[in-house]
């Protein structure tokens, strides 16, 4: 249910940032179509069919319950850790024009809607690497592009999860939207202050933070 949720939480609230990122000129229309054409297929994959065949409880090791929860929670901040290294370490290829290659774009989009699919999350900390090595987006039209492939495969997400669902909490899902929203607006105005070569690494390596934290908390404060 939390990853349903929070595919119509991110969602609407990529939704908002694609309208402002447009306006701004930050958006790749093509490249983000192409990308998100695949991911939906196999995003949709992933919520009917794989991850309902996972069972909740997966084993033990001594008191240690290995759960569905903590599979979905680690290999997310694993994902995290790892783009965060080639976000942190590559800012020299900012400066490198390279061609776009749409096979690889689709390619690699199929593999990320497995991944939205999976976690429940936008998959923005992936996207984003992909669009500037594989689509040679600057960071600021990566970052408007990857907002509109998140708000694709999140509304399809949540739709293919909630279609005849009649037990929905929508007070929840409003207040957390609402406030998502905000953040949206407080971080595209400041993106707009901030060079796109500093924005890179500056991303890399809070996502580094969030995912060793997330790892941290899931393996062993939760079992203190």
């Amino acid at each position: 249910q939390a990853t349903s949720y929070s595919l119509f939480i991110v969602g609407f609230t990529a939704l908002v940032g694609t309208l402002k990122h447009y306006r701004i000129g930050n958006l790749q229309i093509k490249s983000g179509i192409i990308f998100a054409i695949p991911s939906v297929f196999s995003l949709l994959l992933m919520r009917k069919l794989i991850l309902p065949s996972i069972p909740s409880h997966l084993f033990d090791i001594g008191n240690f319950h290995f759960t569905k929860h903590i599979l979905i929670m680690v290999v997310f901040a694993t994902l995290m850790i790892a783009a965060s290294f080639s976000m942190i370490r590559t800012i020299v290829l900012d400066k490198d024009k390279r061609p776009v290659s749409f096979i690889q774009l689709g390619i690699i989009g199929f593999l990320l809607g497995l991944v939205t699919g999976f976690l429940g999350a936008g998959g923005g900390f992936l996207i984003i690497p992909a669009l500037i090595f594989f689509a040679g987006l600057p960071m600021k039209q990566a970052v408007g592009t990857s907002l509109l492939i998140i708000f694709i495969n999140s509304s399809i997400g949540f739709a293919a999860d909630f279609v005849g669902e009649k037990t929905m909490d929508l007070k929840l899902l409003t207040s957390i939207t609402l406030v998502a929203v905000v953040g949206m607006f407080i971080g595209t105005a400041i993106s707009k202050k901030i060079d796109g070569p500093k924005l890179k690494p500056a991303f890399g390596w809070f996502i580094l933070v969030l995912g060793i934290y997330i790892i941290i908390n899931e393996l062993f404060i939760n079992h203190i």
